[in-house]
Formats: structure tokens, sequence, C-alpha cells
């Protein structure tokens, strides 16, 4: 059981969904964004269905892109190679032909490129699903992802997992659509955090419990959402893990050693209207009780906006003066979404219902930069009313 609050009549009422039972189709939502897949958001709709957890999602995801892949053909490359050969290929390489004496045996030392499938693409694909392979997925699922990693070895495409430079050399050009969902689907079984049943892992079901999965995929798809759905012609700006410096002129000499850092999740800025937003994601629930036994909003996260508001405040940043804040939390039935303006910083508790359509969802966060929910000033706030103790459930326990 958890709450939702109707911000109409300052009512509490119960509803059973909880946070942890997030549809799939929404948990693949936000995967597409934090992958950068949106614009595959609507080709998936099968797998999807199909898909009782997101590690199950990824894999069958996997899966279907390869297939279709190996049905149109894998995309080739060209490799550089030197060799020795009875006949010129290329360029003749001059030095070694002469020193080992080559010609007499009938040879002649070669450089040259020769065409390939095993390209770094398709080698971190075969990765990908040699590690998916892997991952206690049900038995169907893991011979699927087998079968199709023998499949890409049997053709040439080599074992070795391809290192971050040779990735990042081999461009995907703009009509090799396919191959960018395949490589992005690729990238993310090892980006993103894949929990595992080996020794000192943690179990799919426990780190969904705790967030260990949900927690980065929430904060990287967000931000990815406003840089993709923000338009950049109306002014529209969107940084994300933007570090920031704490505004102190003098200080002691071992200060440094036990500062914390500062680190904002999302920054939102609208140059034309002077708008400025530091956008915190938590992936908990928005209230939890006080010492006495009332809701309230956490502390910590509260005092953590609040510090990145102030301290950034610089007469030479105009817009840092009266940015806004907003606290951006998930919820599966619970609805949440209360502003106060603090020293001339207007501060947002909101949250983003997971349990409803897909395109509530993403109708919800589209809106979320421009709606206001600052209507009145000089209010006198006090604690809302005690709801009644059977309708608090499992709330009390996602402190």
């Amino acid at each position: 059981m958890t709450l939702v609050r109707d911000l109409d009549d300052d009512s509490v009422v119960a509803e059973s969904t909880p946070l942890d039972e997030i549809p799939v189709r929404n948990i693949w939502l936000l995967f597409l964004y934090a992958s950068g897949l949106a614009q595959f958001r609507n080709r998936f709709n099968a797998e999807v269905e199909q898909s009782p957890d997101f590690k199950s999602l990824l894999a069958r995801l996997l899966c279907y892109a390869a297939e279709r892949r190996l049905r149109r053909n894998l995309s080739f490359g060209y490799r550089a190679r030197r060799d020795v050969l009875r006949r010129v290929r290329g360029r003749i390489d001059i030095l070694k032909t002469v020193t080992e004496s080559l010609l007499r045996k009938g040879q002649v030392a070669c450089r040259f490129t020769e065409l390939t499938v095993d390209t770094p693409r398709n080698r971190l694909v075969r990765a990908a699903l040699g590690q998916m392979a892997s991952s206690k997925l049900d038995d169907r699922l893991e011979n699927r992802c087998r079968t199709l990693a023998h499949c890409l070895g049997r053709i040439g495409v080599g074992a070795e997992l391809p290192s971050r430079a040779q990735i990042v050399s081999d461009q995907i050009a703009r009509h090799e659509v396919d191959d960018r969902l395949l490589v992005s689907l690729a990238n993310a079984v090892f980006n993103l955090i894949l929990p595992t049943e080996d020794a000192g892992g943690r179990s799919v079901l426990a780190a969904q419990r705790e967030g260990v999965t949900l927690w980065k995929l929430f904060e990287t798809a967000i931000g990815n959402f406003f840089a993709a759905e923000l338009p950049a012609e109306d002014g529209w700006r969107v940084r994300t893990s933007t570090p920031h410096q704490w505004p102190i002129p003098a200080c002691s000499r071992g200060l440094g050693a036990y500062l914390p850092n500062m680190k904002t999740d999302i920054i939102i800025e609208n140059a034309q209207a002077q708008r400025r937003i530091i956008v915190d994601t938590k992936f908990n629930q928005v209230v939890t009780r006080s010492q006495f036994g009332a809701l309230q909003f956490k502390t910590e996260h509260l005092y953590q906006l609040f510090a990145y508001l102030r301290s950034q405040e610089s007469p030479s940043d105009p817009m840092s003066i009266s940015a806004d804040g907003m606290l951006l939390y998930p919820s599966a039935g619970l609805h949440v979404d209360e502003t106060a303006l603090i020293q001339g910083h207007r501060m947002r508790f909101v949250t983003v219902d997971l349990a409803r359509p897909s395109a509530e969802v993403v109708e919800q966060l589209r809106t979320l930069p421009t709606s206001s929910t600052l209507t009145r000033s000089g209010r006198t706030f006090q604690a809302s009313p005690e709801p009644p103790p059977h309708t608090f459930g499992t709330l009390a326990k996602r402190r």
C-alpha cells in the first residue's frame, strides 16, 4: 500500500500499487531514453510485453535486433593486414621482402586491407550475447542468446571484447540504423548496472527492490529525455552530471580532503527566458515519517537541493540568482506536486507516476520545465492531517 495525496483537498487515500511494481513497458521507456534509443520506441511492443523483468527485457531486445541484422547480413568493415603471399596484393613491404630474401622463394611481403565482418561493433554484439547467455535467465532465452553468439562466431566474428577506443573509432553512418540500434543495446549490457547471481553479486529481484538497477536507469533516462524532448530552437539547453565548486574565499589547509563533491544531476537552461532549473532525481519515496509520526518531505533531500541553489549564486550570473530547484521522484500510483518560494528560489517536489500509460508519462515529463504549481504567496504552511494508520503500509519501510 502506498499513499496518493489529492492536492486539492489535502486528503490521503490508499493505493495498492507499490513502487517496485512498475510495469515493464515503462521500464522499457526509461531504458529507451537512458540508452539513446528513443527513436525506436514503437518497434518492440511484442518483446516488451513478454518480458517479466528488466534483465529479460534487455536480452529479448538484443536477440531481436541481432536476428534482424543477421537476416539482412552483417555490416562489413576493413582491417589492415600484413602477410607473405605468392602474388602482389596491396602495397609491397620492400624492407621485409629484401631482408628475408622472399623473392628467391617466389614470395612477397605485402600490406593490404581486406573486407571482413570481424569489426569492433560485431565483436561487441557477440560479447554482449555471450554475457547475457550466462546471466541466469530462463533456459529458452539463454539458449537463444548462446545460439546467436555461436552464429556470429561461425560467420567470422571474433569473441574478444573490443576496447573502448576501437568502439569509438568505429563510426556508424546515418544509413546504418539497424547497426545503431544493435550497438546501443550491446553497450547497455556492459554500461548499465545488470545484477547477477554470481558470488558477491546481487540477485535481480533483490536489486530491483533496493533500486540498484533502476536508480541509475531513472537518473540517466530523465537527463536524456529532457535533452531530446526540449526544443533547442526555443532556447533550451540541458546539461547532466555537472560538477560545481563550493564558494569558499578562504579555508584551512586540510579542508579539501574532507569537503564533499557537489554534482547536480540535471541542469535545464533557457537563455531567452532567463530560466535555470536544477533537477535532482531520487529513486525512493517522496515523503517519510518524522520522529513524531507526521508525513513530511525528506530533510536531507531538501537541504541538498537548497545547497545547490544558494551556493551557486553569483552577481555575474543573473540566472543563478533566481534559479529553480526540482526534486523528481518516480512513483506507482502516487501523485505529489508541491512548490514553495524560499529566499528567491522556487523549489518543487514532484512525482512522475510510472504506473500510468507510457504516453501520459512522456507528456507529464515534457511539461515539467514549463509548468508551475506556485499560485499563492504569504501562506503559512502547517502539517497535513494525519492519515488513518492502515493507509500507510509499505511507505514506512522506504525511508
